[in-house]
């Protein structure tokens, strides 16, 4: 199997695609497809065989058949949205495609053809508010979140039953949970084996984690940490999150600080503890892990530039290895393996 990573670069109109050495980390230029309209957010089907791309600029979400030996992307559809894309995903069976709109205060669900393609109108268009900026459904693919940041959104995590034969979302009970603090949840993530979920604050600089029940499809928040140095008084804003594929490390991004902060997680309770951070290339927005939790790759929004990192198996610490050029303001960063 080949790790590939794929980087959207929004002011470059274009998708890069790189390989990277599984024993190294160092990555190799592959291709690159010309995309118009801004590509931004990226999401890959379950069965590794689809991209989905969001254009921030032209208001679209196209999809892409991708070879399972090259790595290389063929476009196979698209469909015009009535706002610009910030966040998208599939459902976990990967009938559908999920995205989320910061400026267009919606969350949206759209059919794919047999092939995965996208195509037609979406099948739910639901005005949640301004600052939806992600959605996901959580693994018995029955529920679904969508967060708002703080300030220019209702610092809230709105909560939806998913009907997974229909795609069709409806308010769950309680429809949101709001944190006392103004943190402005951003990006989360599941735990593989806990029944837990991790949120980025965006304006609390902080990760939360929130204990999932599994029959109601609720989140209770049981913890908060600073991404943050305890003197660092700078502006800084949080972006991404990521847990490890073995669970037991958790990553997030510092933008102004310009770090990735790293958190160990406790494999019984969930519980986090700061593990340090590493300084990233400007703005840190987007990173991703490869699927063995290895290495991780994030990219510098300001600086045009990917950073990698090698990944302690013991630890959870990074430890710096190589910066690449990649192009005007990298948006999303996805790895995945191909191949049999």
């Amino acid at each position: 199997m080949v790790c590939y990573l794929y980087v959207s670069l929004q002011d470059d109109d274009k998708i890069s695609v790189f390989t990277m050495d599984t024993e190294t980390g160092k990555l190799t230029p592959k291709s690159e497809i010309p995309l118009p309209g801004g590509p931004s957010p990226l999401a890959i089907s379950p069965d590794r065989k689809v991209l989905y791309a969001g254009h921030r600029g032209s208001s679209e979400i196209s999809s892409f058949q991708i070879d399972q030996v090259t790595g290389a992307l063929t476009h196979s559809g698209k469909v015009s949205v009535e706002a610009a894309p910030t966040f998208v995903a599939t459902d976990r069976k990967g009938g559908f495609v999920l995205s989320s709109y910061y400026q267009g205060a919606h969350a949206g669900v759209h059919p794919v053809g047999a092939d995965g393609s996208v195509d037609g109108p979406p099948i739910e268009w639901l005005e949640t508010a301004t600052g939806a900026h992600a959605m996901q459904t959580d693994p018995s693919n029955k529920f679904a979140f969508v967060p708002h940041i703080a300030g220019n959104g209702p610092n809230a995590i709105f909560q939806f039953r998913f009907d997974e034969s229909t795609g069709h979302i409806t308010p769950n009970s309680p429809p949101r949970v709001e944190p006392e603090e103004h943190l402005g949840p951003r990006h989360f993530c599941f735990h593989p084996t806990q029944d837990i979920l991790y949120f980025s604050n965006e304006q609390g600089s902080s990760v939360t984690g929130y204990r999932l029940d599994t029959s109601q499809g609720t989140l209770s928040a049981f913890q908060t940490l600073t991404t943050l140095p305890a003197d660092y008084t700078e502006r800084n804003t949080c972006s991404q999150i990521q847990v490890s594929p073995s669970g037991r490390f958790l990553y997030a991004p510092n933008r102004g600080h310009n770090s990735i902060a790293a958190f160990s997680i406790d494999p019984t309770s969930g519980q986090l503890t700061a593990v340090g951070r590493v300084p990233a290339e400007p703005v840190p927005g987007s990173f991703s892990l490869d699927p063995e939790g290895n290495f991780l790759v994030a990219a510098g929004t300001e600086s045009g530039r990917l950073a990698s990192y090698r990944i302690d198996g013991d630890t959870g610490e990074l430890t710096p290895l190589e910066t690449y050029p990649v192009g005007q303001r990298p948006s999303d960063v996805l790895m995945t393996t191909l191949g049999d």
